[in-house]
């Protein structure tokens, strides 16, 4: 439906591309920084790092981390710098043997053809790629321009390898696969199954699976343990409510992820009221393997107080048309308000639970129709008394 439709609707976030989206752009508190932005990005700067010789032993994993453009740059400079080098070798060479002064036809030269640099550059160039356009060509008469030969030719290939592995990996990064896994931009509390729970949805928008798809969640909050040391990032897991055991999903349309409001989870004690206060994060984690390249992906937002819709659900997206279910992606994240405690999930266990909340709801829903019966009455008294 998405793909005839040909539009991306405002009620998702894509883990990449979130610049790109016309929605509007929340902000935490004065202060607060995000530990993970909603497109999945870290808001981690590394500073004084004073082994920055370590970056250079896994010199693969850091050209793979650089940006396209200094890729590209480091890609065409370590060619030019590679054929410059061996041009002037074979300058020296056809130098040292007398190549560049007019001889006789009986002198046999170490590279033919060889009057200038340029042309030893240009041969350079046709012994790394191996294009032979057949002017210049190496003869038996100097050892060492064959040992040069194959010294090039196995610098070449080792360039080769290593650049092209390059451009292939940052091509077929698993965070690309990313892109078209989907959260939604707001995550709810409501009431599930009698039970307080923090929801948010998630969804895949490619018709190729995520295979073994496990989504985590974490309440990131700064914290002061019992000897008085404060932890300004302290993440603490939260348990996810799934029937199976684990956290593994199957991701083939739009699921609801629940996490229950119990006495061990972190938002045990967090009301309506305090989502606007307090310092909180919750970090969502989708990972999985991508079925059609084998690579492990990973996809990540976060959601702070103001993007926590308290007392609100989301909408159903599937239906079942013509003996298939269809998704529509425009109701992703659509929200509903339904009846919620503002208070928190510890107060509600100390009044008596969900059922007393729900029989004074319905005293209180009694009391405002008798009231309205009772206004209704005396306005019929009094036009009967006219």
């Amino acid at each position: 439906m998405l793909s005839r439709k040909g539009i991306i609707p405002e009620d998702y976030l894509l883990t990449r591309l979130a610049e790109d989206v016309l929605q509007p752009k929340f902000k935490a508190k004065a202060g607060k920084a995000r530990f993970v932005a909603k497109n999945g990005t870290c808001n981690v700067a590394h500073t004084n790092i004073r082994e920055q010789g370590r970056f250079l032993q896994d010199v693969f994993t850091t050209l793979v981390d650089l940006k396209w453009l200094h890729t590209l740059i480091i890609f065409t400079m370590s060619f030019l710098c590679s054929w410059l080098l061996f041009g002037m070798i074979w300058w020296l060479v056809a130098f040292a043997h007398g190549d560049l002064d007019l001889r006789g036809d009986d002198f046999v030269p170490c590279v033919t053809d060889i009057r200038s640099f340029s042309s030893a550059f240009l041969f350079s160039i046709e012994v790394q790629v191996t294009i032979g356009f057949g002017g210049r060509m190496i003869t038996e008469e100097c050892v060492s321009a064959i040992i040069i030969l194959i010294v090039q030719n196995i610098v070449g290939l080792v360039i080769n390898a290593i650049m092209l592995g390059c451009i292939f990996m940052k091509t077929a990064q698993a965070n690309r696969r990313a892109e078209t896994l989907i959260f939604s931009k707001h995550a709810v509390v409501c009431i599930r199954n009698n039970k307080l729970c923090f929801m948010v949805r998630i969804g895949d928008l490619r018709k190729s699976m995520i295979i073994s798809a496990t989504v985590r969640m974490q309440v990131v909050r700064r914290t002061t343990t019992e000897e008085g040391e404060v932890v300004p990032l302290n993440q603490i897991d939260i348990h996810m409510d799934n029937p199976i055991g684990t956290n593994g999903v199957f991701l083939v349309s739009p699921l609801i992820i629940c996490h229950v409001i119990d006495k061990s989870s972190p938002l045990y004690e967090v009301s309506a009221s305090d989502l606007l206060h307090e310092d909180i994060e919750v970090i969502v984690v989708l990972e999985g393997v991508v079925e059609t390249t084998g690579i492990t992906t990973q996809a990540r937002t976060s959601y702070v107080g103001e993007e926590i819709l308290w007392g609100q659900r989301f909408v159903p997206t599937v239906s079942e048309e013509d003996g298939m279910y269809a998704v529509d992606y425009s109701k992703f994240g659509n929200t509903v308000k339904v009846p919620t405690p503002f208070c928190s999930a510890k107060k509600l266990d100390e009044v008596g639970g969900l059922a007393l909340f729900k029989m004074n709801e319905g005293v209180t829903q009694r009391a405002s129709v008798r009231r309205r019966r009772g206004g209704t009455a005396v306005r019929k008294s009094r036009m009967d008394s006219r």
